[in-house]
Parts: structure tokens; C-alpha cells; sequence
């Protein structure tokens, strides 16, 4: 059944910044084990927590991506970057919206910036 892993992290002290780039960059590979999508969260009011996302169908796509290479590689190389222990979760959704942008009109074609109708 398909579900989002949500992952806090704490970063340890003065880590913040280095682990919120190793952080990006891991979590990107869970699109290679199936992840529909994902996303790294940090917080404003405390720039040390860190929430991770990734969404998957079957559970078991996000054991493989959990105990593969990349994220093995990511805990051990950067294990005094973060506090243990971390305990992740599945979630269900159960209500999402957006608000879709206006799209993009193009301009008059005079390469000046106005359109019709405008002046500067």
C-alpha cells in the first residue's frame, strides 16, 4: 500500500549547513528505488531539525532504499553529523490540496517589455 516514510534528523552542532547538503543529495537517490517523489524539510525555528520524505508504493521499495549502499553509506560516513536514534515512520495521506500558478503569457514581441495597452 503506498505511503510516505517521514525521517527526522538532528543535526549536531555546527553541522547544520554540511549535513542539509549530504542530506539533499542521499535522499535524491530514493527515485532510483521507486520513490515517486520526496523532499527534505528544515526547520526555521531550530535550523538543526530536519524532516525527510519519500513516497513509495510497496514498503518494501523503501527498505531496499533504507538498507542499499547509498543511505548505508550516508549513516556510517556521517554518523557524528546526526543524534541517534532515528526513528522514521510510515504515513498514510488523508487530505492534500494546491493552488495551481497562473500560467505564463508571452509578451508582445517587441523585446521592450511592455505590453499593448502600457506605458513605462
Amino acid at each position: 500500500m503506498a505511503g510516505t516514510v517521514v525521517v527526522p534528523w538532528y543535526a549536531t552542532g555546527f553541522r547544520g549547513d554540511a549535513f542539509e547538503v549530504a542530506l539533499n543529495e542521499v535522499a535524491a537517490t530514493a527515485l532510483r528505488y521507486g520513490a515517486s517523489s520526496y523532499a527534505v524539510y528544515r526547520a526555521r525555528d531550530d535550523r538543526y531539525k530536519f524532516q525527510q520524505l519519500a513516497s513509495f508504493t510497496e514498503h518494501v521499495d523503501w527498505e531496499r532504499y533504507w538498507d542499499g549502499p547509498e543511505m548505508i553509506y550516508f549513516r556510517a560516513r556521517h554518523s557524528s553529523w546526526y543524534q541517534v536514534p532515528v526513528l522514521y515512520g510510515w504515513w498514510d495521506l488523508t487530505a492534500a490540496g494546491a493552488v495551481a500558478p497562473e500560467p505564463v503569457t508571452s509578451g508582445n514581441g517587441g523585446g521592450n517589455g511592455i505590453a499593448t495597452g502600457e506605458s513605462a
